[in-house]
Parts: C-alpha cells; structure tokens; sequence
C-alpha cells in the first residue's frame, strides 16, 4: 500500500524558515515518475487551499500568496518532493499535506505536518 509522510513542520518565528518534505513509499516509480505533486494546507477555520504543485517535468506553479517565498521541488529518482518556505508569515500558519495527483485523482496523501509561525 502505497503512501506519503511528511515531515519538517515546526513552530518557527515571523521571517524565518523551514523546509517540509514528503516522502513517498510503496508507490512504483513509473507512477511517481508521471505523476503531479502537490502541497497543501489547511489553518483552523479555513478551507484547505493549493500552496503548490509541480509536475513531472519540473514546471511548478505557486498560490498568489507564497509567490516568491516557497519553492517546490522533487527528487524523482528518491521520490521525495520538498517545500522551502522563506519569509514565513503569521497566516502562513496552517498543517501542510503533500499530495499525489494520478490520472486526475488525489490518489495519496500524507497525514500532514504542522507549522506555526509565531509574530
């Protein structure tokens, strides 16, 4: 069975960093290889929202609000996808999911991992 871990949340202070990553087990690689990965989160009260996706050949695409200040990556050939956030901001506040987008389908996701950022 296949799934995704995160991992690299924290509490961290306005303006500084964390870097999450997301893991990937049991998935074969052709899959992983072809498929899109995403970040999302969700802040108490909130609906849960795309922070980020990238596809299989690279090409990333940012919410308008982290524009500038996350980076998405992803290791295919160790299947490890990766999020840098700089400038960290009290409404960046939230438990972020990775994603697995397969023929469409959010086909795994991760359990999440909690950040706080602190004013």
């Amino acid at each position: 069975q296949g799934q995704l871990v995160e991992s690299g949340g924290g509490l961290v202070q306005a303006g500084g960093s964390l870097r999450l990553s997301c893991a990937a087990s049991g998935i074969i690689f052709s899959t992983f290889s072809v498929s899109t990965m995403a970040w999302y989160r969700q802040a108490p009260g909130k609906q849960r929202e795309l922070v980020a996706r990238i596809h299989s050949g690279g090409d990333a695409d940012y919410a308008d609000s982290v524009q500038g200040r996350f980076t998405i990556s992803r290791d295919t050939r160790k299947r490890v996808m990766f999020l840098q956030l700089n400038s960290l901001k009290p409404e960046d506040t939230a438990v972020y999911s990775c994603t697995l987008i397969w023929q469409g389908t959010n086909a795994y996701w991760g359990q999440g991992t909690q950040v706080t950022v602190s004013s």
